[in-house]
């Protein structure tokens, strides 16, 4: 069953049009995008403001240099390559471990160190970036998923993308990968989306292909149990990156490893909108509650306030409210 226009937006729904002109366009200087845009720069900046990211192990930026990426990579069991400008997770290569001569997948791939300079090179030919341009590829450390959620995700790792808007986190899913998605967290690829209440870090609603979901669909865990560790922690986190990018709407895409804690994966200036068919409910009531705050609090006070009025009550559950179509967020 789908909605109609008028019971979306009595649920506060926005669509892109909305989000695009009232939100992005008001709040999001475009000279800055550069800043979320280039992973590496992002990465750069966040070093500088002392928020946790992936170690970079090193980033090749010519051809002359693919053919000393053994050199770069000597001595680490696993690590992530990831073009600089890329978007929606597309050129995005996990090594979970080194077997010899080969590199392992988390799919149990093998690949040959001649995979890897062909792919380094299609990332610096600008096949995964914005707008085809040349890019940067870049070499980051393996991340130790926290243990207490591998019953949740496929041969992947789950982050959780939190909506910043003015500093304040407004809205969080988690987003777990299945089989269907490769092993990667994108919800339009068939990856698993799990709405977080922002006060407590747990579950409050799961879909997968836009249809309510309870369990994960290749590890049958239910998923009403999860609980996200370092929840404040991470809400601040992703919060500060406010300040640090100047930007007042804002994703931010987080991971939990087990030795560091949380940890910033990457930003993104025009977030999608999904999130809100994983939480079940709309973003603009709790837009409209931040526009009416004062400036000048810090990030301890602004999440403290979003957990405070943002709360769920409920817990994950088989809902039978009309799903919230894409389609339906489009405009």
């Amino acid at each position: 069953m789908w909605a109609w226009p008028s019971q979306l937006s009595s649920r506060g729904i926005i669509g892109m049009n909305r989000r695009n002109i009232r939100y992005i366009g008001r709040y999001n200087n475009r000279r800055l995008y550069p800043l979320v845009d280039d992973k590496l720069k992002t990465k750069l900046l966040a070093e500088k403001y002392g928020i946790t990211t992936p170690a970079l192990i090193g980033t090749v930026t010519t051809q002359f240099e693919v053919k000393h990426v053994d050199e770069m990579i000597a001595g680490h069991d696993g690590f992530v390559i990831k073009p600089a400008k890329g978007s929606g997770g597309k050129g995005i290569l996990v090594i979970e471990r080194v077997d010899g001569d080969a590199f392992i997948k988390p799919s149990g791939a093998r690949l040959s160190l001649t995979d890897l300079h062909r792919h380094i090179s299609n990332i610096l030919s600008g096949l995964y970036s914005l707008g085809g341009t040349p890019d940067v590829a870049m070499i980051e450390a393996l991340i130790n998923f926290d243990e207490k959620l591998s019953e949740y995700t496929y041969e992947g790792v789950p982050d959780i993308r939190v909506i910043i808007f003015r500093g304040y986190p407004v809205m969080a899913m988690m987003r777990l990968s299945t089989a269907a998605s490769d092993g990667k967290a994108n919800l339009h690829q068939g990856a698993v989306g799990v709405g977080l209440d922002i006060a407590t870090g747990t579950a409050v609603r799961g879909v997968q292909f836009d249809r309510s979901r309870l369990d994960h669909p290749d590890t049958g865990h239910e998923l009403s149990s999860l609980l996200i560790p370092d929840w404040s922690g991470l809400l601040e986190l992703a919060a500060g990156c406010y300040e640090m990018t100047g930007l007042g709407y804002l994703g931010t895409d987080m991971v939990i490893d087990r030795n560091l804690g949380p940890m910033l994966l990457e930003l993104n200036a025009r977030p999608g909108l999904a999130i809100q068919m994983a939480n079940g409910e709309g973003l603009r009531p709790r837009l409209d509650l931040v526009e009416k705050q004062p400036e000048g609090l810090d990030v301890k006070q602004r999440v403290a306030f979003a957990q405070r009025h943002f709360a769920r009550r409920g817990v994950l559950k088989n809902r039978s409210e009309p799903e919230l179509a894409p389609s339906s967020l489009s405009t």
